[in-house]
């Protein structure tokens, strides 16, 4: 702020509006009902203060105020502060130095480092210089502090309440600092019905207008409105502000006000709700209640029960109405199975004829609460989602955002990947067969077959190895992420399977899966430090193995006649050993036109399926070996 804007606000303006639209508190409704107090007792404003009381002030300090304060006790030399822990602001006269009189001034030092940065430093001097502004407060200070400047002179005004423990809030200036009081002064009074004036009809007009934005696609435009609206505490302006910010993924989140008691909104927005509640639940702990955050009636609650049940498991599915509805079940299955790029590309084209069911719904934010679209719906995909115009509105429409599952298999074996343990995966392809067949085909006996998609607690890993319940040493059952890829093939895919590898016990799923066609099974172990680097090809037909070969190192072991396109040793002649496991999955992908759909896998979008142990029984006079670490506190 330049002094020439500063001299551009207009203080008589500001005050004389905010003194206008003040209606007297709860506090002050009792006071005058008492006799205690008269409406002029409790007047915001004070007389203006000439211009030599403030030079006497300002020689008496030793110092120049800064031009905002200045410029204000010109108008009003003072002010009561309805609100807030400080009350009220004194005269020219009244203002002093504060001298630190707790002796703050060592504890914040000496929590500086050289890592410290300026703005702490600055605050660990503050207490010793600072102007004290208030005279009447529920142990609070609010000080200017000459140290903070900027360049055009004005000082940081800090509050510090000494009851609460925090750190001082900081405003960059004088002025800041009272805007920011009149915004708390209509916040605290936004639900009352009668605290109706000219500026909360103009917020109110905006934020109509920041509806209109919304969904005509500008949503930034729209969201600096109801920011500024959300300042000043309008009803309307939280709840459409946290759309969007679900949608952009802006961080911040912390539900949708009072539009949850709706139950017009209900099915969109609670099942979002529902799902970040989940994310910050952590494995073991005691479930926390779910909080709609605002006031709701019984049907609203039981509702919003239901709905949490639903998402917990897995079976809550986003269903609106009208031909939206009809393209957000087709993206379900196409998503359902891993090709969430198909589904978004559905969603995407579907958008223009997607309609609110009230009108402080700005778009479908429903999607994010399905445990199998709303991974589909990126940030990338969500900005596109909020720059579309939308509900009959027309305009611009974004450029799509690039599809995120690249080709084939090769991607596998980048290095920075969303790493499994171990650097290991393995995958069963099945020909020509649905992904609800392989539970019949592969599923360990007695299983549950397919299980919902897993909720996904922050800083969440896909696949828990501690998910195996092996019932004997020698087991190993994988528990694989089931779908289908774009060439028509099932598959289970597991990102982490044990450290070891196929061995003398193992048995390749691929046979009992090619009882009604072909079946694919490959085992990828990552070398490291000394130990060589593992691949596994199997292929089986009508119940038997066609032909198979485990790579270890540069030593190959091999059944029945492996095809020249997927012989490792011609595939990998004179390949360096960093490219040798892409060049054999581009080999593997090319012979049978397999893929993987890359962010189904990383974001937990497929069901899963416990198999059949991948090894099995040691037979007479055959043993087995295993460690068991325990790892436990030193005494």
């Amino acid at each position: 702020m330049s002094e020439e804007t500063e001299n551009h606000f207009d203080w008589q303006q500001f005050l004389r509006r905010w003194q206008e639209e003040w209606i007297p508190g709860e506090d002050d409704v009792e006071e005058l009902a008492e006799g205690g107090v008269t409406p002029a007792d409790l007047a915001l404003a004070a007389p203006p203060a000439a211009e030599e009381e403030i030079a006497a002030a300002e020689e008496r300090l030793g110092v120049r105020l800064p031009p905002s304060y200045r410029r204000f006790l010109g108008v009003s030399n003072g002010w009561r502060l309805d609100g807030g822990s400080v009350y009220r602001l004194g005269a020219a006269h009244e203002i002093d130095w504060f001298g630190d009189p707790f002796d703050m001034t060592p504890a914040y030092q000496k929590g500086l480092t050289e890592r410290s940065s300026e703005q702490e430093v600055l605050l660990a001097g503050m207490w010793r210089r600072a102007l004290q502004l208030e005279t009447d407060s529920d142990m609070s200070y609010a000080l200017l502090d000459p140290g903070d400047t900027d360049e055009d002179g004005e000082w940081a005004l800090y509050v510090y309440k000494g009851w609460s423990g925090e750190f001082p809030d900081r405003y960059p200036s004088f002025r800041a600092y009272m805007q920011r009081m009149y915004q708390s002064f209509h916040s605290d009074r936004a639900h009352d019905p009668g605290f109706v004036n000219d500026t909360t009809r103009a917020l109110d007009a905006d934020v109509e207008r920041a509806r209109e934005e919304a969904l005509s696609g500008r949503w930034e435009t729209a969201r600096e409105l109801l920011t500024e609206a959300h300042r000043y505490g309008r009803p309307r302006a939280w709840g459409m502000l946290q759309q969007l910010a679900a949608l952009s993924h802006g961080g911040g989140y912390h539900g949708f006000g009072g539009l949850v008691a709706d139950p017009r909104y209900t099915g969109e927005l609670v099942p979002v709700m529902a799902a970040a509640h989940l994310r910050d639940e952590r494995p073991g702990a005691s479930p926390r209640r779910f909080v709609l955050g605002t006031a709701t009636d019984d049907d609203v609650t039981e509702a919003a029960d239901a709905i949490l049940a639903r998402v917990r498991d897995g079976s809550y599915r986003y269903a609106p109405d009208g031909a939206f509805g009809e393209a957000v079940a087709e993206a379900w299955e196409s998503a359902r199975w891993g090709d969430t790029d198909t589904a978004w590309r559905l969603i995407r084209a579907a958008l223009p004829s997607w309609s609110p069911p009230g009108p402080d719904l700005l778009a479908p934010v429903g999607l994010l609460g399905d445990p199998v679209l709303g991974p589909v719906v990126t940030r990338e995909r969500g900005l596109e989602l909020l720059a579309t115009p939308r509900a009959g509105r027309t305009g611009p429409v974004p450029d799509p955002v690039p599809d995120l599952d690249p080709p084939g298999l090769c991607w596998l074996a980048e290095t920075q990947r969303w790493n499994a343990p171990y650097g290991s995966y393995r995958c069963l392809w099945v020909e020509g067969a649905e992904p609800e067949a392989l539970p019949g085909l592969v599923g360990e006996d007695g299983g549950t077959g397919l299980t919902a998609p897993p909720s996904r607690p922050a800083g969440w890993f896909p696949y828990d190895i501690g998910q195996r319940d092996d019932s004997a040493p020698w087991e190993d059952r994988a528990v694989v992420a089931v779908g289908r890829t774009g060439s028509g093939w099932a598959f289970g895919f597991d990102t982490a399977p044990r450290p070891s590898e196929p061995g003398g016990f193992f048995v390749s799923p691929a046979v009992a899966a090619s009882r009604d066609g072909r079946a694919v099974v490959l085992w990828v172990r990552r070398g490291r430090d000394d130990v060589p680097a593992v691949l596994h090809l199997s292929v089986a037909e009508g119940g038997e193995e066609l032909y198979a070969y485990t790579l270890r190192g540069t030593d190959v072991e091999r059944t029945g006649p492996v095809p020249e396109a997927l012989d490792p040793e011609l595939v990998l002649h004179a390949v360096d050993e960093a490219d040798r496991e892409r060049h054999l999955l581009a080999a593997v992908q090319d012979e049978f036109g397999l893929s993987l759909p890359r962010h189904a896998l990383a974001e937990g979008v497929l069901p899963h399926l416990t198999t059949r142990s991948w090894n099995r029984a040691p037979r007479e006079g055959e043993s087995y070996a295993y460690v068991t670490v325990h790892v436990g506190r030193r005494l």
